[in-house]
């Protein structure tokens, strides 16, 4: 989504960073009730999860919001093409 919104949207790497986890807190709670309905959600672990990301998710965005828009290209990228190697060997 985030190379969709700075391509087609125009919008700063920052923004689309921004809009794109503003847009799955929707899609997560959407996909998240449909899980759980079927029985399928761990709820301890997601719990854990997300008492972790109340701490890791305000610095992330700090970390991001003091980061000039080119490295932080550069390090999405490199993260996307990790995790597409991580997907094609596993």
């Amino acid at each position: 989504m985030v190379p969709l919104l700075v391509l087609v949207g125009k919008q700063t790497q920052h923004q689309a960073h921004a809009t794109s986890l503003a847009a799955v807190v929707v899609m997560g709670a959407v996909g998240a009730a449909t899980f759980a309905a079927d029985g399928q959600v761990d709820v301890g672990l997601a719990l854990a999860l997300a008492a972790g990301s109340l701490f890791g998710a305000p610095l992330g965005a700090r970390i991001m919001a003091r980061t000039a828009e080119g490295p932080l290209k550069i390090a999405f990228g490199v993260l996307m093409l990790v995790v597409a190697g991580l997907l094609l060997w596993s």
